[in-house]
């Protein structure tokens, strides 16, 4: 029996980058046409680039059971991680880069590689703020929980 088809959109917004920021992240299940779900939060002090790999393991983790995942990202930092074997590379390397400095997010990429290891992974790169109807939602529910956080904080 096949595994259940899930489509994740996520994407993660810092302003300033350093600073504020927000995640978004909507699972779909295309065979189960009514389920959507949409997840959203933020950090006071984060980067964009760690509000996009928290939007794709938040969403990885709320599924429930093995599926097989299409995960739909506007972030080339976190598709090539996994399609260009940036990750094996690292581990490898003992967690550090090719000219030897610590990988960046090595904390969060740990729990990402922990997440996918249930589920049927593939990982998918499109344009930001383009045409693509979902990932412009992901992007609005990031920078929506980033000014609610800084509404929140005064800033």
């Amino acid at each position: 029996m096949s595994l259940p088809l899930v489509h994740i959109y996520c994407d993660g917004a810092c302003s300033p980058n350093p600073g504020l920021g927000g995640w978004g992240a909507i699972l779909i299940a295309p065979e189960r046409k009514s389920y959507r779900k949409e997840l959203q939060g933020s950090e006071a002090d984060s980067t964009n680039n760690r509000m996009e790999l928290t939007a794709a393991l938040v969403a990885l983790k709320a599924l429930k059971m093995p599926c097989r995942v299409q995960v739909f990202t506007d972030s080339k930092y976190v598709c090539n991680a996994f399609e260009a074997k940036w990750l094996d590379k690292w581990q490898g390397n003992g967690w550090r880069t090719s000219d030897k400095k610590a990988v960046s997010n090595a904390d969060l990429w740990r729990e990402l590689l922990e997440a996918v290891r249930t589920h049927e992974v593939s990982w998918h790169w499109v344009r930001g703020h383009s045409d693509d109807v979902e990932n412009n939602r992901a992007d609005a529910l990031a920078v929506a929980a980033r000014l609610e956080l800084a509404a929140r904080l005064g800033r």
